[in-house]
């Protein structure tokens, strides 16, 4: 046999192996994702969702992100600005990537020059003096903040109170961790008028007393309300800080529109309220502050004892923050600490810049036949949308809850996007939400492009 020929059958013989091999893996492979009927049904039975977490569905978010990607409509629904934020900012972070030394694990419970920047702002803002080391803790966003102190503070069969409409995720972390949501309304004391504004919702005095009792450990506030833009009074925060302090309770007090309140209205932070601080963990987030939300970082500040257990949830799960993220968000609190009684300030100009969005959302939603509920505070206008009943068709949606019928019908039909307000109360109450629609006017792309189509 020739040295050719005996190099074509060698080559010949190998692919042959290897076309072998590749079948008997493509057998198996098949063999091992077909399994029989019967042994599916066990595996789905053994892996589904622990205990904690049955029931749990993809968010409104989820959803609604979806939704815009395919539809491609003007976005008025997730909270976000469609434009830069502050170039400082942004130079910020150009001028950290360029240092080398900056690119690592940095400390556990928050960066120590960010640390150090957040405990004097807010050192100055509620008159007493922050401990950088242990009364600080940076996150990964206001979100994990959230579920960190939940989940640090909340045992099976706690009862925590929740003000609706409030943030999706409150309720299912208070579940997560065996906690059992104990939800209040916002109710409105009027509903005449053409527009209504977010301090006509208020609490029921009498409502709220009786949810409190032996088992209560926790009450969530979020002031500025998202998606209401209710700012809390001083009265308001004064009746839930006596039921704290009468029931021993923890407020978990969730701030992160606290730059953006319009005036008359002033933001008070409740920890700042006699006898508040021992028991208050406040919550806040680079993202809303800078207008940078893709960068996921938030904070809690609170007494040791309360920082502790966050700390232990964050470090068993987390550990530590981005580094880069945090060195910037540091420079620029670095620069607005500088200035902070100045129309400068980012923190001052930003409640400036968004009023004018504001007023003509409120006009534009009332001239196209909705019925706006004006916001003291925050970057989100809700709205009354069954003045426009008769003209939509919403047969064509088969969602339990009018509100998502309707937004998904805007979508579709008229190429603009809000978010159903069911989303943000409990079960009992969610009727209350259904002729509402969540807009953002965080947008600077909003007076040129709110033409219906």
């Amino acid at each position: 046999m020739s040295v050719a020929v005996k190099v074509s059958w060698i080559t010949l013989n190998r692919n042959l192996k290897l076309v072998a091999s590749q079948c008997l893996a493509r057998s198996v492979s098949q063999m091992a994702t077909s399994a029989p009927p019967s042994q599916m049904e066990e595996i789905v039975k053994k892996f589904k969702l622990p205990k904690a977490y049955e029931g749990s569905r993809p968010s409104v978010w989820v959803e609604y992100i979806q939704l815009a990607m395919e539809y491609k409509p003007l976005n008025l629904g997730q909270g976000f600005p469609d434009y830069p934020p502050p170039e400082y900012i942004t130079d910020a972070l150009m001028q950290v990537a360029s240092d080398g030394n900056l690119h690592q694990y940095t400390r556990g419970y928050g960066h120590p020059r960010l640390v150090q920047a957040i405990a004097k702002l807010y050192s100055k803002l509620i008159g007493r003096e922050l401990n950088p080391q242990t009364e600080v803790l940076t996150t990964l966003g206001a979100y994990e903040a959230l579920y960190a102190a939940i989940t640090g503070h909340v045992d099976v069969g706690d009862e925590v109170i929740i003000i609706e409409p409030f943030f999706d995720c409150y309720e299912p972390m208070v579940r997560y961790a065996g906690g059992i949501p104990r939800f209040i309304a916002l109710k409105p004391k009027s509903t005449d008028g053409t527009t209504l504004s977010s301090s006509d919702f208020v609490l029921d005095k009498t409502e709220l007393e009786s949810l409190f009792n032996q088992k209560t450990k926790a009450i969530i506030l979020n002031t500025p309300n998202n998606p209401l833009g209710k700012v809390f009074t001083l009265e308001e925060l004064t009746l839930i800080a006596n039921l704290c302090k009468k029931h021993n309770v923890l407020c978990i007090s969730d701030e992160v529109y606290e730059w953006m309140v319009y005036e008359p209205n002033k933001h008070i932070r409740i920890a700042t309220l006699p006898g508040m601080w021992d028991r208050t963990i406040t919550i806040g987030s680079a993202g809303k502050t800078f207008s940078v939300t893709g960068w996921k970082l938030g904070w809690a500040y609170g007494p040791s004892n309360l920082l502790f257990n966050i700390q232990m949830i964050h470090q068993n799960s987390v550990y530590t923050g981005c580094t880069p993220i945090q060195e910037a968000t540091a420079i620029a609190f670095e620069k607005e600490l500088g200035r902070l009684e100045s129309d400068e300030c980012y923190f001052n100009s930003i409640t400036k810049e968004l009023e004018p969005k504001k007023k003509y959302m409120a006009t534009f939603l009332q001239e196209t036949g909705f019925k706006p509920i004006v916001p003291e505070g925050g970057y989100f206008m809700m709205a009354d949308w069954t003045p426009l009943e008769a003209n939509v068709d919403l047969s064509s949606e088969s969602d339990q809850y009018k509100d998502y019928r309707f937004t998904k019908w805007m979508t579709k039909n008229v190429g603009l996007q809000g978010i159903p307000p069911t989303a943000f109360y409990g079960v009992e109450h969610k009727p209350l939400g259904e002729n509402f629609v969540r807009y953002c006017f965080i947008k600077e792309s909003l007076s040129s492009r709110t033409k219906l189509k």
